[in-house]
């Protein structure tokens, strides 16, 4: 049967390749071997930087041999200035003609291309290996000539291979900061990714982190401004509705949804509660050690700075000052932490004492254009849910949609969402059980003010069942929580320490 190409059994062909593997890591083997005995003898030459090749053109993840690169490239450096040294010590010659880089510049430059040239290689083999790119990131900063637009015009060429490839998108941004290319022109490029495919979670990303430095929000409520925000939300929109199964556009709207609050700030006061025994002091987010900020009280003639702090609990949100306090009645007092100072408020009833209290924000306020663009989104995710009731991520922006339009008003409708959601989505159920309590707490916080017996006692009803019991800090200047036995037997240890129970302890 000539002419016919012989087709291997199964057999054969398990064994060919068994045997074309045990070659591969016999050679694996026997150069990587070579590499340390070279390493060991301190023999960073040339014959090393072939070894390594021939290993990382096929693994382009073995993050030991691209250190050994580096240590044979800042060798190959060094003795090159010692070149130049020397030569420097002989008779002057003449000076380089015209613009032409002295010889030093153009050979260490042939070194980093050299370096660039093989992690191109690689990142052929494996577009998201981290060495390969940590390596090309290295080789760049040591080269005084490396060319930024041409990286600039790599990344536009890996980015057609693969467009969702998140290495490159932190590559872009990385080159993008170096060659200095304008906000605005990025954000232009994210806009045509998008337009080719909405479900591209690393443009979304460039475009979430390029638009709060174009558009800032002076009341840092919002993630930018609230004209460029409606836009945005427009946009998201038409995405989403494209294909409600894919989630890389709901994501984005939820961030849009979001708080622009800048998780690298100061941690603000969030409750507080002065008696002459001492104090506490319950912050909106956590910090490490209280006693690196500046917290001062202010009363009548007098200021004191607060300075021994000790955690609560191991939320590093609570803490209890042991410091003995002068309180005097009918003397107004403020408390300064960092930039904030807040104005104290007289405990009601018979003790003396003040406090401050701000309950977390559900929603941040908006204008008029854009309540009217929140409430048309709103209508139009009500109208798919007809169409699909069980679409999870329609579900779960219609309730976000709900609470920033008015949480009040929506509270039980945006907590049956989640309810649903909690069979739809069953493998996440935990995760809507524990926003639902955040939702919860978020609007029981709120309407403690005008609760009676605030700010000693708080009370939740029989019938509020909470997975969890996030804000614990706020209950920290009550002196009494009252839960039903069924959720103090659910929370268990995760029940919050209160003022009453510091001063049992003895610590006040």
């Amino acid at each position: 049967m000539h002419g016919r190409v012989k087709v291997r059994t199964t057999e054969e062909e398990r064994e060919r390749k068994k045997k074309e593997q045990a070659l591969k890591v016999r050679a694996y083997r026997a150069a990587m071997g070579r590499i340390q005995k070279k390493r060991e003898a301190g023999e960073l030459d040339s014959e090393m930087l072939t070894l390594t090749v021939q290993i990382l053109q096929r693994n382009p993840d073995v993050s030991t041999l691209w250190n050994i690169r580096r240590e044979c490239v800042l060798e190959k450096l060094s003795k090159l200035k010692e070149e130049v040294e020397d030569e420097e010590e002989k008779p002057a010659q003449e000076e380089p003609v015209g613009d032409k880089p002295p010889v030093k510049e153009d050979k260490a430059h042939s070194i980093f291309t050299c370096e660039l040239d093989l992690t191109e290689q690689c990142l052929m083999v494996n577009p998201k290996s981290y060495s390969a790119w940590h390596h090309r990131c290295w080789t760049l900063e040591q080269d005084p000539r490396a060319d930024w637009q041409r990286e600039l015009q790599l990344c536009n060429k890996y980015l057609k291979y693969d467009e969702r490839n998140f290495h490159t998108w932190d590559y872009r941004r990385y080159v993008t900061a170096k060659a200095a290319v304008p906000a605005a022109q990025e954000l232009d490029f994210c806009t045509e990714k998008i337009k080719v495919n909405f479900s591209n979670y690393s443009s979304w990303h460039h475009r979430s982190l390029l638009l709060p430095e174009l558009y800032p929000n002076e009341q840092r409520d919002r993630p930018m401004s609230e004209e460029k925000l409606q836009q945005e939300l427009e946009m998201v929109l038409t995405a989403a509705f494209t294909d409600p199964n894919d989630s890389s556009a709901w994501f984005y709207q939820r961030w849009l949804l979001g708080s622009g609050a800048q998780l690298d700030r100061a941690p603000r006061v969030a409750a507080f509660r002065l008696e002459s025994q001492g104090a506490v002091l319950a912050l909106d987010r956590p910090y490490p050690d209280l006693k690196q900020l500046k917290t001062e009280l202010t009363g009548g003639e007098q200021k004191v700075e607060l300075q021994s702090w000790l955690p609560v609990d191991s939320s590093g949100t609570s803490w209890k000052c042991q410091q003995s306090l002068d309180y005097q009645r009918n003397t107004i007092y403020s408390l300064k932490l960092c930039d904030q100072e807040v104005n104290l408020s007289p405990l009601p009833g018979p003790e003396d004492g003040a406090f401050y209290f701000a309950p977390p924000h559900a929603a941040a306020s908006c204008s008029k254009e854009l309540l009217a663009e929140l409430q048309t989104q709103l209508q139009s995710c009500l109208d798919l849910l007809e169409f699909e009731p069980d679409s999870k991520w329609t579900l779960l922006t219609s309730a976000l949609l709900m609470r920033a339009i008015e949480v009040s008003a929506n509270h039980e409708k945006s907590l049956a969402h989640l309810a649903k959601l909690e069979k739809v989505d069953a493998l996440r159920e935990g995760y809507y059980k524990d926003l639902a309590a955040r939702w919860t707490l978020e609007y029981e916080l709120a309407k403690w003010p005008q609760a009676a017996g605030f700010p000693r006692n708080f009370t939740l009803a029989e019938d509020v069942l909470l997975a969890s019991l996030p804000y614990g800090q706020y209950f920290v200047i009550a002196d009494e929580l009252n839960l039903s036995i069924k959720l103090r037997e659910q929370l268990g240890d995760s029940v919050p320490i209160t003022f009453a129970d510091l001063k049992v302890k003895g610590d006040f």
